[in-house]
């Protein structure tokens, strides 16, 4: 009787064996076609991390810099910082004094913690502020009512492949209400709104 309870032991055990070394298998050669979707998947969880803790909006991270440093804003990003578990709003300031700043702001508290001269002010392009008709604030009021959302970063692009200034965009991206990243232009000039097409988190350029 117990050699019998022993066989049966050992043949559940080898079947279950068995099962998980298949799945296994399985598993490995099914994940070199997920890479991309893995990757794109990290980087919107971390974007959900950052606007967990970021009480502290695009809007307000633009006032408290401007504050710090009188001048126009051209980029800010909701990032982790490096030397600290917080997460910041990075700020490009191109202030009054015409020099170009570094500003960050604690996503958390809206505090300032640090304004510092850009070191890379010689290849900046300084029309580009004056250029852009519409302001930060505008192109994000103008991409949310495209996009409902939180954005998580805005940039003004200057660089157009055929020297006109007519290029100039605004550069949103908006962590949509659907759960998915949304990359949204604005037109310095005429505020228009597109939508770009390759924002569907898939990993593809279709």
């Amino acid at each position: 009787m117990k050699r019998n309870i022993a066989i049966a032991t050992l043949t559940a055990a080898v079947l279950v064996g068995g099962g998980l070394a298949t799945t296994a298998a399985f598993a490995d050669s099914d994940s070199s076609g997920k890479d991309d979707r893995t990757a794109t998947a990290d980087r919107a969880a971390d974007n959900t991390g950052e606007q967990r803790t970021a009480r502290t909006t695009v809007d307000a991270a633009t006032g408290a810099a401007l504050k710090a440093v009188p001048g126009t804003v051209t980029e800010a990003e909701l990032d982790d910082d490096d030397d600290s578990d917080r997460t910041v709003w990075e700020l490009d300031v191109y202030g009054s004094d015409k020099v170009w700043h570094d500003v960050t702001v604690d996503a958390g508290t809206g505090k300032v913690l640090s304004d510092r001269e850009d070191d890379e002010n010689d290849d900046r392009d300084r029309h580009a502020p004056r250029a852009a008709a519409v302001s930060l604030d505008a192109a994000v009021k103008a991409a949310l009512g495209a996009q409902p959302g939180t954005v998580t970063s805005v940039d003004l692009d200057d660089d157009d492949d055929d020297g006109k200034r007519d290029a100039l965009r605004w550069d949103v991206d908006v962590a949509g209400k659907d759960g998915k990243q949304h990359e949204l232009h604005v037109d310095a000039k005429s505020g228009k709104v597109t939508v770009d097409q390759d924002d569907d988190n898939d990993g593809d350029d279709d």
